[in-house]
């Protein structure tokens, strides 16, 4: 799995929707917020790499 960057651009009930910024066209995706950093809300800027984010 590659390193990418997303926004945080929904969150509904136990589950945030992401968008990859670094590439063009790329498809929201939904991650269980569990799987996310405490704190995180819409706008948030997260680095994802092997399933793993942090707020940068």
């Amino acid at each position: 799995m590659a390193e990418h960057d997303y926004t945080v651009i929904e969150i509904s009930g136990d589950y945030a929707y992401l968008k990859q910024t670094d590439t063009e066209n790329a498809e929201p995706f939904q991650v269980a917020l569990a799987l996310l950093p405490p704190d995180i809300d819409i706008g948030t800027k997260l680095h994802g790499f092997m399933g793993a984010f942090e707020i940068v």
